[in-house]
């Protein structure tokens, strides 16, 4: 959740839907975290983003707030708790843990998470650069690993290196998209084999084992993924090498 707007993805079709409802659960969650200062106006307004974006920006006195569509019909409860953390954002303030954890309870569900999943496979749009590199090429890598460690099973997703030289987001597998995208700072001469290896054969494992929703939470990481992850041979000197970077 963010306190600003700083997404690069693709937004359409401004939704202009504002209840009085929903403006006065704004208005309640001001007073409970400022009760002395005057209530701004409030622009409150649906969109069509990409993903389950909330943003909220203070500009010459006015309150503007910008929801997923997603959360639109989401129960009063729940726009109280995004009300409440958006507010406590901007105006530097603790987050209440029962508003962040019904939030949270709300998006991890099974039923908005294959929503939101939806909506950024129709709406997002997913950048692809190349799988050659200048020092290593994903397919070859791929297939290298998809021989030895999953019997050549696994269905190749589409592969790409990042558009720019990442160092905060090393690799990801993005299921909306089917898609595995490297860092382009490991492709270069003195990046050890093992290391682009273990990245890559991580990311496939995310392919094999995909994120449950269990009881509202997220298992990224199950059992299972991690005692397949242990079996690769160079573990500890690619975290080693990652750890580094």
């Amino acid at each position: 959740m963010k306190s600003d707007v700083s997404s690069t993805q693709c937004h359409v079709n401004l939704v202009v839907i504002v209840s009085s409802a929903l403006i006065q659960v704004f208005e309640e969650q001001y007073r409970d975290l400022r009760p002395r200062a005057p209530i701004p106006s409030l622009d409150i307004r649906f969109r069509r983003f990409t993903s389950l974006n909330t943003t909220i920006r203070l500009r010459e006195g006015h309150l503007h707030v910008r929801l997923s569509d997603l959360l639109e019909n989401a129960p009063e409860s729940v726009h109280h708790a995004i009300a409440h953390i958006l507010l406590a954002k901007l105006y530097k303030k603790p987050i209440a843990p029962i508003h962040a954890d019904r939030y949270r309870r709300h998006v991890r569900s099974e039923a908005v998470s294959k929503q939101a999943e939806h909506i950024r496979q129709t709406r997002g749009r997913k950048r692809i650069s190349t799988t050659l590199g200048h020092k290593y090429d994903l397919d070859e890598v791929f297939e290298s690993l998809n021989t030895r460690f999953f019997y050549g099973l696994l269905g190749r997703p589409t592969l790409t290196w990042s558009a720019h030289v990442a160092r905060r987001m090393l690799g990801h597998y993005d299921a909306a998209h089917n898609t595995i995208v490297v860092s382009r700072v490991f492709d270069r001469p003195d990046t050890p084999r093992c290391a682009i290896e273990y990245l890559l054969y991580h990311e496939m494992l995310h392919l094999k084992h995909p994120v449950r929703v269990k009881a509202g939470r997220r298992c990224v990481h199950s059992r299972e993924f991690q005692a397949e992850e242990r079996l690769f041979p160079e573990l500890e000197e690619a975290k080693a090498y990652l750890k580094r970077l």
